[in-house]
């Protein structure tokens, strides 16, 4: 949450929160913003030392991508193949994603316990890092998108509230 500083009737400065607010994002930027969320999180386990920390930021990395994968598929993918007739390119960032859930699942069956766990998240960082590539690239998925007519902004929005509501899911799964 962002902080404010106020007065008080004494003159004092004191800070209090203020909501934060999300400003609306075209779908590239919005995507991207993703991709560089779960490559932090990445790095962050490869520094992780405790059991406990891995778990987390296990936890965390599948629950973004879940929820990315689950917005590119049930929006961004059918709109950009729509505007674009780009059906090689839309099958394989599916099939990426195939792949990609398939150890987000084994991740999440399993635990720091299992003697695959690290070899497991290495993986499916290599396996987001290519996928990532593939998609931001010059001539890339997005590349295309932007240059295809798509209405992003609208879209944006669109990706924006469904993030929203799969969020809010997966937080209420977890509790």
């Amino acid at each position: 949450m962002q902080r404010t500083d106020r007065r008080t009737e004494s003159g004092a400065s004191t800070t209090v929160p203020r909501p934060q607010t999300t400003a609306p994002q075209d779908a590239i930027t919005l995507l991207k913003s993703d991709h560089r969320e779960v490559e932090s999180l990445f790095d962050q386990y490869q520094k992780a030392s405790s059991v406990d920390q891995k778990a987390e930021l296990a936890d965390r990395i599948c629950a973004a991508l879940r929820v990315h994968t689950e917005i590119e598929e049930e929006m961004f993918y059918p709109a950009f193949l729509e505007a674009t007739d780009e059906v090689e390119i839309h099958h394989e960032a599916e099939i990426e994603h195939a792949g990609a859930k398939n150890l987000i699942s084994q991740l999440e069956e399993s635990g720091p316990d299992d003697e695959y766990f690290d070899a497991k998240v290495k993986v499916l960082s290599e396996m987001i890092r290519h996928h990532v590539n593939e998609e931001e690239k010059p001539a890339g998925m997005f590349a295309r998108a932007q240059g295809s007519g798509m209405d992003l902004d609208a879209l944006g929005e669109q990706l924006q509230e469904r993030m929203g509501e799969l969020r809010a899911e997966g937080a209420s799964r977890r509790h």
